[in-house]
């Protein structure tokens, strides 16, 4: 059992629940892998690169150039030709036909998008007792399209986007227009997140109780901080949030 933030977190009832989108709810990792792998076998020229390497270069490249379009060096559009370009030059493939390539990946990309195992099913529990909102670093036209594509859409109070409010996780601004649009006080609310700083530095800069979810086994930086390895079995990953012993679908909250 992960250890009581009582000391840091008075015991106001809980009201709201932010998550962060990518990789908490929505599988991008798995879909990215997915996507890359059907990408790479319809070009010649990709089919004997290490499916592995090929991930990790895709990885770390949108990891670098997001936070540039974030900063607002590139557009969207920008971003990804020269994302693909970094890419797939290595092996072969030209700054012309890049930006066709990564066209072709987008489109496998959006039919591929799956959440992540146990994410609807926590959705829908938490509903009926507690505001949920999405507090992300991305475009808002996407995020909604994806919400909508993975069904969550009507389980979502409030979608928080970088784009709309100007800046990105971890700046408190982001996590304060989050509670404004959902009428909750930074304690009454918890964020469950993947990224430390973004999600969980964040989430205890503005005095809301963060949750890491830590898929990976990365060690803990702050022993204190609550952690899920996944968001399944929906009991444990309830409790943990919550607070709350899981009563079962329909069961009111004590």
């Amino acid at each position: 059992m992960a250890t009581s933030l009582s000391h840091l977190f008075p015991p106001v009832p809980l009201t709201t629940v932010l998550f962060d989108l990518d990789d908490t709810l929505f599988d991008h990792i798995g879909t990215a892998r997915a996507a890359l792998a059907a990408t790479a076998a319809a070009d010649a020229r990709l089919q004997a690169a290490d499916p592995e390497a090929l991930y990790q270069h895709y990885s770390e490249l949108l990891e670098e150039i997001h936070a540039q379009l974030l900063a607002g060096r590139y557009t969207y559009e920008e971003a990804r030709q020269l994302r693909f370009e970094r890419l797939l030059g290595p092996y072969g493939v030209g700054a012309v036909e890049a930006p066709a390539v990564a066209q072709a990946h987008y489109g496998r990309y959006q039919q591929l998008r799956r959440p992540l195992p146990g994410a609807l099913a926590l959705l829908e529990a938490l509903k009926p007792h507690y505001r949920i909102g999405i507090v992300t670093n991305n475009r808002t036209v996407e995020q909604v399209d994806k919400l909508r594509h993975l069904g969550m859409e009507p389980l979502v109070d409030a979608l928080v986007t970088s784009e709309d409010v100007g800046v990105p996780k971890p700046d408190p601004r982001i996590f304060q227009a989050a509670l404004a649009r959902l009428g909750a006080r930074p304690a009454e609310a918890v964020l469950v997140g993947d990224n430390w700083t973004a999600d969980v530095l964040g989430a205890l800069g503005v005095g809301i109780r963060p949750v890491w979810l830590n898929r990976t086994g990365a060690p803990r930086p702050l022993a204190h901080v609550q952690e899920l390895t996944g968001l399944v079995p929906l009991p444990a990953v309830w409790q943990t949030i919550t607070g709350r012993t899981y009563a079962g679908v329909g069961a009111p909250v004590g």
